[in-house]
């Protein structure tokens, strides 16, 4: 044992965050005021989408999208197995089935060709997600979409900073420009964050209005939307909506972070570029494999394992100080999915393979060189030593 300890993931706040988030506790406004909407703007400007929603959290960012989508009762909606629960329970939070298709063996995203298989007359929607900060292949999944007609929302709680090419040029995620909606999270482990928080990028007029009214217990002061107007005071409720606002406590965080996104999604791609360099001249491990057209944005770096025993190797690394993780237990592998849905072992071969291989190595942008190198030697020194 020792007492170093590096976790998989962390936050850096900086004395400029702290004096953010000191100006707004001494201004009037800690909640639903100006710096909410400066926030929205900033990730809007920088994703280059129109419009922009903060709210509480990125699950509550998926919740809205779904509803915003009008997923409803006998619909389906496909989604990858390799993902946090959030990303199918916010389909069965509107009350449609959750239908999960395999992922690319490489890259660990959602493959569009298992999703091709998995659309039947009932299915209204993808959900791809952008798993580890890299990108789906979405060119291929809007194709899809505008053939069957389906609201496209890109889960990429991992993956703001990212970029993608379609035909030779390139886009951000968050641009929705193959996309009707995309929902971030701003978690302390995520790129940037504002404690806890998620944000809904879209391009739609008619969706932007929608979250806004759900997000707010479905109520709305708009002169122009009521169907009577008793006074300033008045109010009505359009919605079932839920209280998911977010503070201006938070979005005075979130906007301090995001000047140094960049910078840290740098960091994140410096780190990740040496973990690849020196696990590739190790056989039994598999580096993380970036498709063709995409720049990962590297929330997690996923280590993935030939043949070695990944319980023994998780515990060595763990006594050693790393802080590592698995990330995801296939969501058609909890207990809850498999009860209700009757999903079970097999069902996801790909997915399967993966989980039962992969290991999450520490990876945020405040780790030091040494930090870096100790991660790396541990690692190899444990695998080596379980090869003889």
């Amino acid at each position: 044992m020792t007492d170093k300890f590096i976790p998989y993931g962390r936050q850096s706040i900086s004395e400029e965050d702290i004096a953010a988030v000191v100006e707004v506790l001494r201004s009037d406004w800690l909640t639903q005021g100006p710096t909410v909407e400066q926030f929205e703007q900033a990730v809007a400007d920088y994703c280059g989408a129109r419009y922009a929603v903060a709210v509480s959290n990125g699950t509550a960012a998926l919740h809205l999208a779904a509803l915003a989508a009008g997923f409803t009762h006998d619909d389906e909606v496909i989604t990858s197995p390799i993902t946090f629960v959030a990303s199918a329970n916010c389909i069965v939070y509107t009350g449609a089935t959750p239908v999960f298709s395999d992922i690319d063996a490489e890259t660990y995203c959602i493959d569009p060709e298992q999703i091709k298989s998995k659309i039947t007359s009932r299915t209204k929607g993808l959900i791809p997600v952008h798993f580890t900060g890299q990108p789906c292949d979405m060119g291929a999944i809007a194709k899809i979409a505008e053939q069957q007609n389906l609201t496209v929302i890109e889960d990429a709680a991992h993956a703001i900073g990212a970029c993608y090419e379609v035909d030779g040029v390139s886009f951000k995620v968050g641009s929705c420009a193959h996309s009707d909606m995309t929902i971030f999270s701003f978690h302390p482990v995520k790129h940037m964050t504002t404690g806890e928080g998620g944000m809904i990028t879209t391009n739609s007029s008619d969706l932007y209005e929608k979250l806004c009214l759900l997000r707010t217990h479905g109520i709305t002061k708009d002169q122009d939307k009521l169907s009577r107007n008793d006074g300033p005071w008045y109010y009505e409720q359009h919605e079932l909506g839920f209280n998911y606002r977010i503070t201006d406590i938070q979005c005075a965080l979130g906007l301090s972070q995001l000047k140094r996104l960049d910078d840290f999604v740098e960091r994140r791609r410096e780190i990740a570029a040496r973990y690849n360099q020196a696990f590739s001249a190790c056989d039994e491990l598999i580096v993380p494999v970036q498709r063709s057209g995409t720049d990962s944005s590297w929330h997690l770096y996923m280590l993935g394992l030939r043949s070695l025993d990944r319980r023994l190797v998780f515990e060595k690394l763990r006594e050693a100080g790393l802080g590592v993780n698995v990330h995801y237990i296939p969501v058609h592998l909890q207990p809850y999915y498999q009860d209700k849905f009757g999903c079970k072992e097999g069902d996801f071969p790909e997915a399967e393979t993966y989980y039962h291989g992969a290991i999450t190595l520490p990876l945020f942008p405040t780790m030091s060189d040494d930090d870096i190198q100790y991660v790396i030697d541990v690692v190899l020194a444990t695998s080596r030593g379980m090869m003889t």
